[in-house]
Formats: structure tokens, sequence, C-alpha cells
């Protein structure tokens, strides 16, 4: 077992010493800093159990040591001592967070038993924070639904990224659940303790978003009649999750360019910045490199949105979970109403329809059947005729520029079907009517040219075994 540490803070010799001696002897690893500043430094290069500090020290004096390593730590149990003990000094020490407040010439004994319960609450702390986690880790998990191996490669990505600080752009069709994903990358996280705030870009007009945003001032337009905290504010210590991102107008593109940069925000109508300490998750349905090309979105902000890049599947490529989260959501809607189940018929519609909606789509009309359904069976009757005819999932090839070549109207083609097939690539080479070898070496040469849009792991299954498949 790892002996705990502690670290002592005080600007005289004597005093180090005898503290250092007394903890040492009772088993404890001590740390020594003999000013407020070298006492921070070393804090944010190591963990300790407990701080013990002097009141009196030239520069940064105890009371403010204490405030700043609150602000690294709140749970880090922190000892004031001093030589001059006064009823007010004490009371500010005791109001600021401190654990105790100790004279010098107090009894070994009882400096002894201040660090042992000390200790004891430091552990109680963190075990109760490990268990928030938990909880919330384990909460938020049942919401994600889906064991398809492009779902546990998200999912993956989200163990590895949860417990940086890092921004994290996540890329996702309308309906494929990147709220869910912003929820499980919070609840993973260090920051799992604090708020978990989101706003969606493009349900706000312009000034009411930046208003959302960065707060406004008493008077700054119409309707202003008092100050307004902002979100960044609201999320302060949390996960502030921006949706749409890419709806953003240019003008607010700028201020959370500066939020990103400077770590602080300006009110609408306020003139002094406001120091934030959130981890920003932003989302979009859009192809924000496309929208930087064409100078609707500023190039510097998605270069400090794109810091970790999540791709969200859509349904139609992890075609493994429509019939795990069709019974999902059969469970939950059928309610009072008794078991639903799912007709062999409706299930290969499902199987067969494309989900341009996505799990949002699923949800919806599972609900809908659920409702109108007068069995225990839900059939192709029970289903909206667009599933059953499929007509989604046919789809239709829409030409996005009258200048497209014959080149990029066949690459679009190619990855409409292989859209259209869960990216089943022998039944979709029969579709279009090439040899399988031929799709893979199409599909290797729009990897090498960068143009699979987040599908290069998809592209590399299936691969020929041999070099006569290849030929």
């Amino acid at each position: 077992m790892a002996q705990e540490k502690i670290l002592v803070v005080d600007d005289e010799d004597s005093m180090v010493q005898f503290l250092t001696v007394l903890l040492r002897r009772e088993g404890y690893e001590v740390m020594t800093a003999p000013s407020g500043p070298e006492a921070l430094t070393l804090l944010q290069e190591s963990s300790v159990d407990a701080v013990v500090t002097d009141l009196k020290m030239p520069g940064m004096d105890g009371i403010e040591l204490l405030d700043r390593i609150k602000k690294l730590d709140e749970t880090l149990p922190v000892i004031i001592m001093t030589a001059y003990a006064s009823q007010r000094s004490a009371i500010d020490a005791l109001n600021l967070g401190a654990f105790q407040y100790l004279e010098k010439h107090a009894k070994n004994d009882d400096i002894k038993l201040v660090v042992r319960n000390a200790l004891a609450l430091r552990k109680v702390r963190s075990e109760n924070t490990f268990l928030k986690r938990q909880l919330q880790k384990s909460h938020s998990v049942k919401e994600i639904i889906g064991k398809s191996e492009p779902m546990m490669d998200v999912l993956r990505m989200v163990d590895k990224v949860a417990e940086t600080d890092s921004t994290i752009l996540i890329f996702g069709e309308s309906g494929t659940g990147k709220e869910l994903i912003a929820k499980e990358i919070h609840y993973r996280s260090r920051r799992s303790s604090g708020a978990f705030v989101s706003i969606n870009c493009g349900a706000l007009p312009k000034d009411l978003l930046e208003s959302n945003l960065f707060g406004h001032v008493k008077g700054s337009f119409t309707g202003a009649v008092r100050d307004q905290m902002g979100q960044f504010q609201v999320a302060e210590g949390g996960t502030f999750f921006l949706d749409e991102v890419g709806e953003m107008q240019p003008a607010t593109q700028v201020k959370l360019l500066r939020a990103l940069q400077e770590r602080e925000i300006i009110p609408v109508g306020g003139t002094k910045p406001i120091k934030i300490d959130v981890r920003l998750v932003a989302a979009t349905n859009a192809d924000l490199e496309r929208n930087v090309r064409d100078g609707r979105f500023r190039t510097d902000l998605f270069y400090r949105l794109n810091v970790i890049p999540v791709h969200l599947p859509p349904l139609r490529q992890r075609i493994d979970d429509i019939p795990i989260l069709a019974n999902h959501f059969l469970r939950r809607f059928a309610g009072t109403n008794g078991a639903k189940r799912l007709s062999k018929d409706g299930m290969e519609a499902f199987l067969r329809y494309s989900w341009p909606g996505n799990v949002r789509e699923l949800e919806n009309i599972i609900e809908r059947a659920v409702i109108l359904s007068e069995s225990d069976e839900i059939g192709l009757q029970d289903l909206p005729e667009k599933v059953v005819r499929g007509e989604a999932a046919k789809g239709k090839l829409v030409i996005e520029r009258p200048d497209m070549t014959l080149e990029e109207l066949e690459r679009e083609y190619i990855l409409k079907v292989l859209q259209y097939t869960g990216w089943q690539k022998k039944r979709a080479s029969e579709i279009l009517g090439i040899n399988a070898s031929t799709l893979y070496r199409k599909l290797q040469t729009y990897k090498g040219e960068g143009l699979l849009g987040g599908m290069e792991h998809v592209a590399e299954e299936d691969e020929p075994t041999s070099f006569e498949d290849a030929a």
C-alpha cells in the first residue's frame, strides 16, 4: 500500500524539520516547500493527500495559499498552523475551507490526530467521487444501446478521451445520438460532478445565441432588464455541449474562438472579461471542412474545435444494432399496454430500410406502431409505407454540383450503394454490376485520397485474401 503523502509549507527551517520528523515517524511521506508559490508548483507536479501550512509567510500567506489550493483541488484538506493565533484569522481560514486551525505550540498528539482526521476525510471524499462517477457512468451507459463494431469503436474512443480536457468535435447525421455520446464523455470524465449544459446553435437566432452563450449586462439590448449569466458560466467546472456548431454565424464564431483561446468570455454589452473553466464538446451534422473551403466557417475555429474528432456512424452502418434498438424501444413504449413484439416480416423491413433519420426515426416509428397496433405482434400493417417498401433504402443520387466530373459522379453512386447495403461489399458489387475486387480497388483509391468521410475502417473490411482476388 502506498504511503500517504503530506506537503509541509513553512519559511522557518526549524518548524519544517520538526513537522517532517513527527510525520515521518507516523509512516507518512513528507514533501516540503519554503513558500506558497513553490508549494503550488509541487501540487501541480505531483499529488498529495494533505497540506500543512504556516499562516504568516512573506509574499503569499497561508490564507492566499489555501484559496489557491481550493481552486486546484477543493477536496484536498489544508491544515493552517501559526504562532500568532487569533479568533479572526481562524474564522477566515475555516470560512475559506481549511480543515483545521492549529497553534504551533499544540501538543504532538493533537497535531497527529488532526492530520489523521484530515487524511480520513480525504479518503472518504475520494471514494465518494469515485462512486459518484461509477453511478453516473452506469446510468449513462444504459442510454447507449448497441453492440455493433462501429459503435464499439466509438465507445473505445470515448474511453480514451474522456479523462482529458481536450476539446472534442462529434461528427454525425441528425438522429445518431450525438448528445448521448457527449453526456457519456462528461460522465466518464473528472468533471462528472459538475454540470452538463447544452445549447443547439441552430435553434436560436444570432442575438439570442450570443446572449445564451456569453450572458449579457443590463441595458445591453431591449429587454435586458438585469445582468444575465451565460451558459458558459453555468457550465463552470463541468462540460458544455455545443450542438450543430456549423449553424453558428460568423460574428459568434469569433467570440467562441476567443473563449477557446483565452478561456474567458465577455458578456454582450460588457467590457470586463470573465474567466471560465469548462470542457467543450461540439457536434455537427454538416461537412465543416467543406464549409471552411466555402468560407462559411472559420478555419481557425475549425481547428480549435477539431482537436479530437469522433465520428458517429449512421444507423444504416450499424445494422446489427437495429434489432437491439427496436426491442429496447418496444419495451420502453409498451408500458402498461403489455408486451409487444415485432414480427419477422417487420424486422426484415427494418433491416432493409436505410433509416435516413437514424435512431431517432426508429424510436418514433416504434412508438407509433405500439400505439396503433391492436395485437401483441407488430406487423407490416402497423409500419409506415416507406419502411415497408424500403423507399428510403433505395435512395436517390443527388447531384450536389452541376460541375461534377464523371469520376466524382461514379464515386458518389458507389458510396450511395454502399450506404444502402450497410457497407456489405459483396452485395454492393452485385448491385453495381462490378467485381468485388474492382470495388475493393476503388475504395482503396478513395481512402488514399481521403474521400471516404471517416469510413476508412469500414473500407478495410473484407479485403481480398490473395493477390489473385485483388487482381
